[in-house]
């Protein structure tokens, strides 16, 4: 048997899932919880399979607990079954050890069977979560952005150019040349004049 905990602050959604599971023969409801608190004191008690447990309830709950109770050891693994399909709450419970993560408008049997998967230790998304999970993957990062007096800088360093010198042809101080650097070294997260210089021109910052 597989043992099961609901974790929803809706009376109904809990007796509804409690039906529905009950009806298949190797799974057991073994109890209930109106928050992730309460979830979290019954799973450390009762040593479920799985918890599947909505994600935004009053008094406290989805992603928090999900930490809570990796943290704690706890061997269930934890099934997302909510209404809410953003790609922040998404990646946060992934992030925190979900097991799965699926829409409560999923049928009795494929809600069924992904309890299943999960206890074999699979991981199980509804399909739509899946696509905005590939889709996080696929994004590519923002090129850093310098301002125009930071390309003049560096474009001036690419030339060999000393701070001294640089503050000359520009008609600034030698101070602000280093604030300008600094600034520069952190915006492409690199630590040293050449490496700024490389990296500026492989992202299409400088022209060779």
């Amino acid at each position: 048997m597989i043992r099961i905990i609901l974790a929803d602050d809706h009376p109904v959604v809990r007796e509804g899932l409690r039906a529905m599971l009950s009806a298949e023969p190797d799974l057991d409801v073994v109890a209930d919880a109106s928050n992730g608190p309460r979830a979290e004191a019954l799973a450390a008690e009762l040593r479920p399979d799985i918890v599947l447990m909505d994600l935004r309830m009053p008094g406290g709950g989805g992603v928090e607990s999900i930490v809570r109770m990796s943290e704690a050891g706890l061997p269930c693994r934890v099934i997302v079954l909510t209404t809410y399909e953003t790609d922040r709450d998404i990646l946060r419970a992934v992030e925190a050890g979900a097991a799965g993560y699926l829409l409560k408008d999923l049928p009795r049997g494929q809600l069924a069977e992904a309890i299943r998967r999960a206890a074999r230790g699979e991981t199980v998304l509804a399909p739509s979560v899946a696509a905005r999970l590939v889709d996080q993957l696929r994004v590519k990062p923002e090129r850093p952005r310098l301002s125009s007096r930071e390309t003049a800088v560096l474009r001036l360093v690419a030339e060999g150019c000393t701070n001294a010198e640089i503050g000359r042809r520009l008609f600034i101080g030698e101070s602000t040349v280093k604030t300008h650097l600094l600034r520069i070294f952190g915006k492409l997260d690199v630590d040293d004049r050449t490496a700024a210089v490389t990296h500026a021109m492989r992202h299409g910052l400088l022209d060779p």
